[in-house]
């Protein structure tokens, strides 16, 4: 779900539509990640790859510092790091020259640069003190259920609005008892409890942009990396977890909103139990090339020469058919 590819090392989703796209902020990453307690894959799931680094996500925190380690050391001033950091430019750049083709290096000294700069900009988007009441209710952000997420979701508002490319939140990480989307027992109270701490955020959220005359311009899409299937002998899932209902990639439901996309719509069905998607089923690949047209990306177009030929997120598969039925 998040690279195209069943194991890690791929580029995710954020660094193709960042590299596809470009970036649209010069003080701010172009993708940025909010964690909700750690995610079981790791950070390859927000890497670039093989794209170059500068495509990867760029971890936020709703806590400060947002970001470890990007504050500038209280001994030395803005003006003396600008010279450090203009010396090491000079270096850096001629180092490059000789080695021409290294994105590594350009990445990296890109990199220097932008968090150069994030040093003022990081702190101005993570500072919410002059939100409204108003907006602080709308999303929960005074209710310890909703807080979290609530903060993760108006912070993905104020980084649309400075220009970042792609956002990724993520929800349900694992906090000491708490099983996260992951449940296997008790699915029904497992996900109540889960859907609880981000009903409210989301639908604040969506209206917060469309309020802002900002959700024409960005596709939501909300999604998990499996199912539940409908009995509890783990037969069909592959997780062996033979006291619950286990993971099901054969049937399960992601939702959009924005980006032109008409209200209301619902697109496929599974089969009487809920097993598998029978009418109109969309793959992963589907998905994503449904996403990338969305951006105004062709999935076949937005290649990347790696090892002897060009690569694509969605590989040698998927189809976009379902992106006009979403607009119409």
């Amino acid at each position: 779900m998040n690279t195209g590819w069943a194991r890690v090392g791929r580029p995710s989703v954020g660094s193709w539509v960042v590299y596809g796209l470009g970036s649209a902020s010069e003080n701010l990453p172009a993708y940025v990640v909010m964690l909700d307690g750690g995610i079981k894959g790791g950070s390859p799931l927000y890497g670039s790859g093989f794209l170059p680094a500068t495509y990867q996500g760029t971890p936020l925190r709703a806590e400060n510092p947002p970001i470890l380690n990007v504050n500038r050391p209280d001994e030395i001033s803005a003006p003396e790091q600008r010279q450090m950091f203009d010396l090491l430019q000079q270096f850096n750049t001629d180092h490059k020259n000789a080695r021409a083709g290294d994105d590594e290096l350009a990445a990296r000294m890109a990199s220097y640069e932008l968090a150069f700069k994030m040093q003022m900009s990081v702190p101005e988007v993570a500072d919410i003190s002059k939100e409204s009441t108003a907006t602080r209710q709308l999303y929960g952000l005074d209710d310890n259920l909703t807080s979290e997420f609530g903060m993760q979701c108006l912070m993905a508002r104020r980084l649309v609005e400075r220009g970042v490319r792609f956002v990724q939140l993520y929800s349900g990480g694992k906090k000491g008892s708490e099983v996260g989307w992951d449940g296997h027992n008790q699915c029904d109270q497992n996900h109540e409890f889960m859907a609880k701490k981000v009903d409210k955020p989301i639908a604040g959220l969506l209206a917060d942009l469309k309020g802002r005359g900002l959700l024409e311009n960005t596709v939501v899409l909300w999604g998990g990396d499996f199912g539940r299937t409908p009995f509890t002998d783990g037969a069909e899932g592959g997780g062996g977890n033979r006291n619950g209902r286990d993971h099901n990639p054969y049937g399960f439901t992601v939702w959009m909103a924005g980006g032109g996309i008409k209200g209301g719509k619902v697109i496929g069905g599974t089969d009487e139990i809920g097993l598998r998607a029978t009418q109109d089923p969309m793959t992963m690949h589907d998905l994503h090339a449904t996403l990338l047209s969305l951006l105004g990306l062709d999935h076949k177009k937005l290649t990347y020469f790696f090892q002897g030929r060009d690569f694509r997120l969605t590989d040698v598969h998927g189809e976009n058919n379902f992106a006009a039925r979403l607009l119409r």
